[in-house]
């Protein structure tokens, strides 16, 4: 079961141990079928049952991205029509596994990634009204992330860092981009609510249509801007036409927020080709980002 990409796991996640987890602290759970379904940069995933999903870090990191969701995931589920992987039982750290560890239901469909791009804008509106319901203030005790949602200045070294780096033939375009993007004023409000990931590896859709949101590890108070460069990192031009109008329907309208999100989704780009180098899924969401934040009728 080996990762997506990125850095090596810092405990053995094996089969045994999640078993042993479950008979320590679940057991009425401990008996039904486990297998391993995936492997990401922080989390080992094993289906359990029918009806449940095990969901345990790798790596220090990980397990405090746990906490937040164990801490604000119901409040966030209260927000939003779509679900959203709330956990029905946690996990706690033991004297052989240091960290704690999610049970949430099970949710039906695959990674919206491996979805074709043309398909994805008949979910467009949906997952813009997710959006709009997800960007509300947040409390002052929120959790603050400082990779997502900050003002993109904070930002601008290790962009600039990576982009050099990368050496993609359009460095020149996507630097323009950038620095628009800088320009732009920055998010005037209060800090919202921001998913903090929402790529197409994280949504879940079921027979064509948007089923969820999941990986909620980068939950934060911020700019929704960052959350909003989805728009290119997911759809096609229509789609994100769809996708722009029903959020500034319940959201409003805001130019400079949405010059912003190109900021962003141009940064996740080139973070993943920087980073995930060895990832055909990454590297083809940031490919595809990329080209429509250049190449697409909308792009400007």
């Amino acid at each position: 079961m080996p990762p997506i990409s990125g850095p090596a796991a810092e405990v053995d996640l094996s089969l045994d141990l999640v078993r042993r987890l479950l008979r320590d602290q679940h057991p009425d759970l401990a008996d039904r079928p486990l297998s391993p379904l995936a492997e990401g940069w922080d989390n080992a995933m094993f289906r359990l049952g029918q009806h449940f999903l095990v969901r345990v870090p790798r790596r220090q990191l990980a397990a405090d991205l746990v906490a937040h969701e164990h801490r604000w995931l119901p409040a966030i589920d209260r927000l939003v029509d779509l679900p959203v992987p709330v956990p029905v039982r946690h996990g706690r750290p033991t004297a052989y596994f240091p960290w704690s560890w999610s049970i949430t239901r099970w949710i039906e469909g695959r990674p919206a990634a491996y979805s074709p791009v043309a398909a994805r804008g008949r979910w467009a509106g949906p997952l813009a009204q997710f959006a709009a319901q997800l960007h509300q203030p947040a409390p002052e005790n929120a959790p603050r992330n400082p990779l997502r949602g900050v003002p993109l200045a904070a930002r601008d070294a290790v962009f600039r860092e990576r982009l050099a780096a990368v050496g993609h033939p359009r460095t020149p375009e996507l630097l323009r981009v950038w620095e628009a993007a800088l320009a732009a004023p920055v998010h005037g409000g209060p800090p919202c609510w921001v998913h903090g990931d929402p790529h197409p590896l994280n949504m879940v859709v079921h027979r064509g249509n948007l089923a969820a949101v999941i990986d909620f590890g980068d939950l934060t108070g911020g700019d929704p801007a960052s959350d909003l460069a989805t728009a290119w990192q997911t759809f096609d031009w229509e789609g994100r036409a769809s996708f722009v109008v029903r959020y500034a329907q319940l959201a409003g309208r805001d130019e400079a927020l949405w010059q912003r999100a190109r900021g962003w989704a141009v940064m996740y780009a080139v973070n993943s080709l920087r980073l995930s180098a060895d990832s055909a899924e990454f590297t083809a969401i940031a490919e595809h980002t990329i080209r429509q934040v250049l190449d697409a009728p909308d792009a400007r």
